[in-house]
């Protein structure tokens, strides 16, 4: 494939080399890392794609090394190795990440092999191994976004199509391989996507669907065949055992669930919320037992008339949030929706930007982030062009808006930190063309993108990038050890830094 890189921006230039990060930070960092509870999860920075099993978005031991009351400069450096369609990058120990990458094809034509996963050095981004999994040009497989979560022992199960295999984390040899079931959906029509690892370790495992009569590739199939009419079948879910890959128990769901699901405890038991186009499910996985089963007294409706499917659910203390529009309105805008965990019929709800005005699309693909220590939950509309910081009353359920940004964004939102200095990093995108619609825009790619690190609780922008080739759909700006942050991209990743400015 023809692959263009950009010439190097300013903060390229002014990296000129690898970026190590700060190193007297890795083990401050290790050690504040080690002393956070991860069951099922490598104790590590950054061991799973969105932090942990509650999906939290949350890294509390990553650092921000520039300056909260003064200017900053941004370094980066372009990874030396070309990773196609790179979306997710986890690590494991400092001086090493993993790449996903590959699953990110256009909609048609010719697509970039995968998925595969790479092991690569932390600093310069080049490759130690790759092992591909799939290539949908051969194969005929529907390829869309792979989850990428790394186990206590430092290997990594990985599941897309209907396959789920594990890798040897220290060569990328595949050391088992299985089959997922597929329920009433067509096999070609089924993306394990999701793939999260309960507090026993055990994989649950949940399938997007591609609506039937859909020939388009990527995860963007989804949104373009709803968005055409076609309709969805109904999700699957599946418990697997973490070392022999056995499907131990599997469940159809009512509904289709195109987001992934967040598992947490409830009272003793553990609990797998997942967001469905209707609202949220609870369902609990039974470790003794070997059983899935869902929670029939607890069912959650946000939605409301117009709105489309919610992102992932979102944990922050006693209560369940749901961002809704994950698959697009063009007729109500979006909203930020609180549900008890013990009374689903306790809902509070925010415009927190407002009413759709004429011609606007309202699009909020990502799960609302969520910062249970300070009461904080957050929302991102790349359609209405806005993020918000949005606080919880927990007792009451109340949702005030804190800050409302003009930032356009269709990604996550990761914070990072102690509680007393948290961030929040913000991607901001730059459409190519001003007049050209946002929808249109997302299909296209017609933008570029930066990113900018803001305080948490007021909003307020302590340092911003170079404007960069477009951000993975679907994917994150992951912290790494020394301040380091990745920006993936679909010809590989980029590695940042954030340091004062120097006179």
């Amino acid at each position: 494939m023809d692959i263009k890189i950009p010439p190097p921006t300013s903060n390229e230039i002014a990296a000129n080399g690898p970026i190590p990060g700060d190193v007297s930070l890795y083990r401050k960092e290790l050690e504040i890392a080690h002393s956070l509870k991860t069951p099922g999860y490598y104790s590590t920075l950054n061991g799973a794609e969105i932090a942990d099993a509650e999906r939290s978005g949350l890294f509390p031991a990553a650092s921000f090394t520039g300056s909260f009351d003064g200017p900053n400069q941004v370094y980066a450096y372009r990874a030396e190795t070309t990773y196609l369609g790179a979306s997710y990058i986890n690590n494991r120990k400092p001086g090493e990440i993993y790449i996903i990458g590959g699953d990110v094809p256009p909609l048609m034509g010719a697509m970039p092999a995968g998925p595969f996963i790479a092991k690569a050095d932390a600093a310069s981004g080049k490759e130690i191994w790759r092992t591909y999994l799939d290539n949908g040009n051969v194969s005929g497989t529907w390829i869309a976004n792979v989850n990428l979560n790394i186990m206590p022992n430092g290997n990594i199960p990985i599941s897309w199509a209907d396959n789920i295999v594990l890798i040897d984390g220290d060569t990328g040899e595949i050391l088992k391989h299985n089959k997922l079931p597929n329920g009433d959906t067509p096999a070609k029509d089924v993306n394990y996507k999701h793939l999260t690892i309960a507090p026993d370790g055990t994989l649950i495992v949940k399938d997007q669907t591609r609506p039937i009569g859909s020939n388009l590739q990527g995860t963007m199939a989804i949104i373009k065949g709803i968005g055409d009419g076609l309709k969805q079948t109904n999700s699957h879910m599946a418990a697997v055992d973490p070392e022999t890959l056995e499907v131990l128990d599997d469940i159809a769901l009512p509904e289709p669930a195109s987001v992934p699901h967040t598992i947490t405890m409830y009272n003793d038991k553990i609990a797998i919320y997942v967001g469905v186009n209707s609202g949220g499910l609870r369902y609990f996985w039974d470790p003794v037992k070997k059983k899935l089963s869902q929670d029939m007294n607890w069912i959650a409706k946000p939605i409301k008339e117009g709105q489309t499917t919610p992102a992932a659910i979102s944990i922050i203390g006693d209560w369940l949030g749901f961002q809704t529009n994950g698959a697009g309105s063009m007729t109500i805008a979006s909203t930020i929706a609180v549900v008890h965990k013990d009374d689903p019929n306790r809902m509070n709800t925010i415009f927190p930007f407002g009413d759709l005005q004429k011609g606007q699309w309202s699009f909020c693909p990502p799960k609302p982030m969520t910062d249970p220590e300070n009461n904080m939950i957050y929302s991102t509309d790349m359609g209405m062009g806005k993020v918000a910081g949005i606080e919880l009353d927990q007792k009451t359920g109340e949702l005030t808006p804190k800050f409302v940004l003009d930032k356009m964004t269709n990604t996550f939102q990761p914070l990072i930190g102690p509680k007393d200095k948290r961030i929040i990093i913000f991607s901001n995108i730059k459409l190519n063309d001003p007049d050209m619609p946002v929808q249109q825009a997302v299909f296209s790619g017609a933008y570029t993108e930066q990113v900018t690190w803001c305080d948490s609780l007021t909003g307020k922008t302590l340092a911003e990038s170079d404007f960069f080739e477009p951000l993975t759909i679907n994917s994150l700006i992951v912290p790494g050890f020394g301040g380091r942050f990745y920006f993936p991209t679909a010809i590989g990743f980029l590695i940042l830094q954030v340091l004062p400015k120097r006179d």
